[in-house]
């Protein structure tokens, strides 16, 4: 099968935790937001809006609301996914703009990994946000500090695991 550079860029990709003191630039960053903006959504509602951290102290402070958030503070950027309590089928619209913006910060050279944000309340007053509104993922970003695991299928399940044809069984 054939590689295109989409392809690899997204069987290439690791989650990255531990980032190295080099700034990411607004032009690098504005690219990796656009990709978020550009996901597609349910009924093309778009209900995602971004708060882009670039305050190592507001970075910090956010990850306060997530409960596995303690190495967020690494990151040189942040993005926050905010979505309204109204409507349906947006966490998914969430994460589809998550993923977008992750895959295109690797294509980037740029590490990142997701992070929930567990205590909604606390979010939503870090932030700033109205009333009706949340944050339910923020994005880590930054320049690796390590060196990425060479094997994509490492911690994959085999194939016949995962994919089914046509029913389970």
């Amino acid at each position: 099968m054939p590689e295109n550079s989409a392809f690899k860029t997204i069987v290439s990709k690791r989650d990255t935790r531990s980032f190295t003191d080099q700034p990411i630039s607004e032009e690098t960053a504005r690219r990796i937001v656009q990709a978020g903006r550009m996901a597609g959504s349910s009924k093309n509602t778009q209900p995602c809006r971004f708060i882009v951290i670039d305050d190592p102290e507001q970075i910090a402070v956010i990850a306060t609301c997530g409960d596995f958030a303690g190495w967020l503070p690494t990151a040189k950027l942040a993005i926050a996914v905010a979505l309204t309590d109204v409507g349906t089928r947006q966490e998914f619209d969430a994460g589809r703009a998550a993923q977008n913006m992750m895959v295109a910060a690797w294509g980037e050279g740029v590490g990142s990994c997701p992070v929930s944000i567990h205590h909604v309340e606390c979010g939503r007053e870090k932030l700033g946000l109205p009333e009706d509104w949340r944050v339910c993922i923020v994005v880590g970003f930054g320049y690796r500090s390590k060196p990425p695991k060479s094997v994509p299928e490492a911690a994959r399940l085999p194939w016949d695991d995962y994919v089914k044809r046509n029913r389970w069984s």
